[in-house]
């Protein structure tokens, strides 16, 4: 496994990834409302939450069948990658 310094610099590598961890951090959401209250595409906001899935910082909420309403969530290596990253002051 990675080191908890590769996962934050993978997330902040990418603005849409800081965008899903920020969201998720305050409640589980879908992609549809992390796009919303981010500003940035569905598109790239999907593709990031899959990404993040694939590296166990997020994960599903929902039965993995369904296809709308899909609630998401930070695990607890997502959590503690996100809080790392606010108490360190890497955001841009």
């Amino acid at each position: 496994m990675s080191s908890e310094w590769d996962e934050i610099g993978y997330v902040i590598s990418s603005k849409y990834r800081v965008a899903v961890l920020r969201q998720l951090a305050s409640e589980p959401s879908t992609p549809t409302t992390i796009a919303e209250e981010s500003g940035l595409g569905i598109t790239h906001i999907s593709r990031a939450l899959r990404r993040l899935r694939e590296r166990e910082m997020v994960e599903l909420l929902v039965p993995e069948a369904r296809q709308k309403g899909r609630l998401y969530a930070l695990t607890e290596l997502g959590e503690a990658v996100w809080k790392r990253i606010v108490t360190a002051d890497l955001l841009p």
